[in-house]
């Protein structure tokens, strides 16, 4: 029997899946990571600790399943996309990860998209603080110490494959992100590259993502207690790579991923463009892209509410859980990390409305649940403006985990819901194909099975109206206070 590693290095933490060559999930684990804020707006993590995190939870799987992990033969990555990782000829971080969500480049994103706005239809979307561009132009501006140091640029999973394998490369999914990538010629955008103060030696190679980049080092396969054949491939960013482990890879089909973001996603067969706050990137897969309307606030906003109440998230999940009857009267605006589709607002933050002494801790949790419902049914209405035909709705990602927070989505956009089992591990699951197909034994059409249906949930029929009137008021609560947010130092 084969066996295959998917590793999802995510925001929060990294996930780990053992499958075999059925794909079956024999094992994982999942090792918690921490963000620094040194500033506000700020968002960093240092590329030292995601590797100790991936050894460790590889340690973890190779305690528990001895025989099947010895068998492994091929790994696969995913990870977080728009990461800022810059090493210098020594090949070590020149500086801490500048993460998606950091959004110390405002004023370099608005230069961008003032300055060259015909970029915006070749490189996918609207150039926006958190992607690489708008932040290794900020580094220019601020840091440029930084960037002479910088020998390599590359994205946060690009870091693990060269602990790997000591190549180094990126996928077209991830340099899809970069706001530096041609998306239809799939080539870096030499002008774009440019602009913000790179050279073209400082770019790396492009591989496909189930491409064969090398094999484990002698010494890293001993740390890990693999066979140093165990070969690697491309890998990409999590959210297609997520997709490609939910079977979405053709058109009519969409993916709604709640994790610490939130995106919907979902595949189209040529390179699109049309609402500039929608996503047109490359997949994982060759001449495929997709659309994507791109959220900061995910499952992570309800974690910082219940660690405000100081309650698990099962404590305060459970609570809503019991007590849902009806839409709550109070409003919530998501926004604690900015946002990107449809405002493009780095400065937009976290806001409750309508608080009153009769307001509880479980109405104002009920609220956060519906505020990121709300915040989903402005993108997905981006999506369908745009021409986006989807049929059917996927739910994955941790926050998929809770029954009534899906209730509340399924109700909230008035579209059942699908839910696959082990749906919060979608990116690591992904990954784990990615390798089963870079192996080379294993075709597409056997590899791509549609995960296991877990359950399907149903619009509430006698909130649906109710939902769409507090959509309104959702959307007009953000243009009466958008002005007021103050802006990030």
């Amino acid at each position: 029997m084969q066996y295959f590693l998917g590793i999802d290095l995510g925001t929060s933490s990294v996930k780990i899946v053992l499958t075999d060559e059925y794909q079956k999930q024999i094992g994982t684990s999942s090792v918690a990571l921490e963000i620094s804020r040194p500033h506000p707006g700020w968002s960093e993590q240092q590329p030292q600790d995601w590797w100790q995190a991936v050894v460790s939870g590889l340690g973890r799987l190779r305690a528990e399943f001895a025989e099947e992990y010895k068998n492994v033969i091929g790994i696969g990555l995913s990870g977080q996309m728009h990461a800022v990782v810059l090493l210098n000829k020594e090949m070590n971080p020149v500086c801490p990860a500048l993460l998606w969500n950091d959004g110390r480049a405002i004023e370099e994103a608005k230069y961008l998209e003032n300055h060259f706005p015909e970029l915006a239809d070749e490189l996918g979307v609207l150039p926006m603080a958190g992607f690489t561009a708008p932040k290794i132009l900020w580094l220019k501006r601020n840091k440029p110490d930084v960037l002479q140091q910088t020998n390599k640029l590359i994205s946060a999973k690009d870091y693990i494959n060269f602990k790997f394998t000591e190549r180094l490369c990126t996928d077209f999914s991830d340099a899809a992100g970069t706001w530096l990538l041609d998306q239809q010629k799939r080539i870096w955008h030499q002008e774009a590259v440019e602009i913000v103060g790179l050279h073209k030696s400082q770019m790396v190679e492009i591989v496909e993502s189930s491409e064969i980049i090398g094999s484990l080092t002698p010494d890293v396969a001993k740390v890990l207690g693999l066979h140093c054949s165990t070969q690697v491939v491309g890998g990409g960013g999590d959210t297609p790579v997520g997709a490609f482990g939910s079977a979405v890879i053709k058109e009519g089909r969409a993916v709604i991923s709640l994790g610490t973001s939130a995106n919907i996603f979902t595949t189209t067969k040529n390179y699109l463009t049309t609402d500039k706050s929608i996503h047109s990137f490359c997949h994982v897969l060759p001449d495929t892209w997709y659309q994507m309307a791109a959220l900061l606030n995910g499952a992570s906003v309800f974690n910082w509410f219940s660690s405000v109440l100081g309650v698990s998230v099962k404590e305060c999940n459970q609570d809503v859980f019991e007590n849902y009857n009806k839409p709550a009267d109070l409003l919530f605006l998501p926004y604690l990390a900015g946002e990107r589709t449809p405002h493009n607002n780095p400065n937009a933050r976290g806001v409750f409305f309508g608080l009153s002494p009769l307001s509880t801790r479980t109405e104002m949790a009920q609220a956060v649940f519906e505020g990121v419902a709300f915040s989903l049914a402005e993108s997905y209405s981006c999506l369908v403006d745009s021409g986006t035909v989807m049929d059917e709705i996927i739910l994955a990602g941790g926050g998929s985990k809770s029954q009534v927070w899906t209730q509340i989505i399924a109700s909230v956009l008035n579209k059942p819901i699908t839910k696959y089992k082990e749906s919060d591990k979608g990116p690591a699951f992904g990954a784990a194909r990615l390798a089963m197909l870079g192996c080379g034994q294993y075709k597409i059409n056997d590899i791509v099975i549609e995960p296991e249906i877990g359950e399907t949930i149903f619009p509430d029929t006698q909130f649906v109206d109710s939902y769409q009137e507090k959509i309104v008021q959702f959307k007009n609560l953000y243009k009466a206070v958008q002005n007021e947010f103050i802006c990030t130092p």
